[in-house]
């Protein structure tokens, strides 16, 4: 009985003991000795018994945290963040109702970390180590979302922090990331000098994406925000194309667009243009793409289909007018190189070859089918510039280029049509039309 007594009473003042040294050193946390305090920590970490309460770590946490931040200990600094990080972590997992931290200093646990790795942070910022600052705000977000979530940080976000990841994330080549940061302040709706660049950042990088959903929430938000700024005012279009670098890119960009929006107008008509003035480049040395076949069925069924869509516009029945035009005088080349062969291939007297015969046809009713397919698209054209009230400038010459073209269509129509009586005279009130309408456009 007196062997039993004896153990326990050694028990208690091995118990009491412990307290004693974990309160010794909380003392010492609370007068600001925290060099001395980590001195004590490490001894008492050798012992398994000191090291297996929960105290042991939110002092480890508390004092390591506070001395990372003395410029003395700058060579082992990361070592002693990352160690108190890491202390902070296991007191969380074997203390979860986090009971000691009612307690003052352990409350300042998570505030001397935050502090740490944010200066820490900071400096790898002025400095433009991107990879290096992005964990250390990482940290410092993630500590501060707690204090927030126990009331231990009294602003509802930590408007710096996220700033600064985003920046961190963004030159660092981390757009997700940027993303992330950027996304929680433009959600809050914070404004003011500096943050427009968050919402641009974010309309761009969720076009990139293709969340147009979120691309939409963005720019409205920027909209709102900042009702001055031009960006907000650029619709999918403008981004398709102002994103993108090459050709390529930008043609892929803008079928996306028609793939979520297929009447969109102006996706439509500016990638019927981009095509358009890559194969029919003025610039000199221009050499059509290799897909140039590809190309040209994919612009003339997207201005179709535009003109389709919008049917009271004129530019989609210009281009395919124009389109038409130029296939017809290409063709024609090709008919009078095959003329000449032909000529000089046959003796006088003779017939072509059959062969030849064929392929004159063939060019002549390819021709046939250009020139009624442009007379089509003109006559269309021609009839809504005769709906407008008034034309500008530019207009009255398209218009007056329009009328040209059909009456020398029309006149080329009454040439073939000989041995015809009543298409020669139909054809040539057509010609006298538009060659009328072309003399009295001034």
């Amino acid at each position: 009985m007196k062997k039993t007594t004896f153990l326990l009473t050694m028990l208690t003042f091995a118990i009491m003991g412990q307290a004693q040294r974990y309160d010794d050193i909380k003392t010492k946390l609370f007068v600001n000795q925290f060099a001395e305090a980590k001195k004590e920590i490490d001894k008492g970490m050798a012992n398994a018994k000191f090291a297996s309460k929960p105290e042991a770590f939110i002092l480890k946490a508390t004092a390591y945290a506070a001395v990372a931040d003395d410029p003395a200990n700058a060579a082992e600094a990361d070592q002693l963040r990352a160690d108190a990080y890491a202390a902070f972590m296991k007191y969380r997992e074997m203390q979860p109702d986090l009971a000691l931290m009612a307690d003052i200093p352990y409350k300042n646990a998570p505030s001397y970390l935050h502090t740490t790795y944010f200066n820490a942070g900071y400096k790898d910022y002025q400095e433009k180590k991107w990879a290096a600052g992005l964990p250390k705000f990482e940290k410092a977000v993630a500590l501060s979302d707690f204090m927030i979530e126990k009331k231990l940080f009294a602003a509802p976000m930590d408007t710096n922090s996220l700033i600064l990841a985003g920046i961190m994330a963004e030159n660092d080549n981390k757009a997700d990331v940027a993303a992330k940061y950027y996304g929680r302040l433009a959600d809050a709706k914070i404004q003011g000098q500096g943050f427009e660049d968050i919402y641009k950042y974010l309309v761009r990088y969720n076009f990139t994406k293709k969340d147009m959903a979120a691309f939409d929430k963005y720019k409205a938000l920027g909209a709102e925000l900042y009702p001055q700024s031009e960006f907000f005012k650029y619709d999918k279009t403008d981004f398709a194309v102002g994103l993108e670098e090459t050709f390529d890119a930008k043609i892929k960009s803008l079928e996306q667009v028609l793939v979520n929006d297929p009447t969109n107008y102006k996706s439509s008509l500016l990638l019927g243009q981009l095509i358009y003035d890559t194969l029919y480049s003025d610039k000199e040395g221009a050499v059509k793409p290799a897909n140039a076949a590809e190309l040209e069925t994919k612009m003339v069924a997207t201005f179709k289909r535009s003109a389709e869509n919008n049917p009271n516009e004129i530019l989609p029945n210009l281009y395919l007018g124009e389109y038409h035009i130029n296939k017809a005088a290409g063709i024609n080349e090709k008919k009078e190189a095959l003329a000449a062969e032909i000529k000089k291939a046959t003796k006088p007297g003779a017939q072509p070859s059959k062969e030849n015969v064929a392929k004159r046809d063939a060019l002549e009713k390819e021709f046939d089918e250009n020139y009624d397919a442009a007379r089509v698209s003109y006559e269309k054209a021609a009839e809504l510039f005769g709906k407008k009230g008034s034309l500008t400038g530019p207009e009255k010459q398209q218009y007056k280029n329009v009328a040209g073209y059909l009456g020398d269509i029309y006149t080329y129509k009454k040439d073939k049509a000989k041995g015809k009586p009543a298409d020669v005279a139909k054809y040539a009130e057509q010609e006298k039309k538009w060659n009328d309408l072309y003399g009295s456009i001034r």
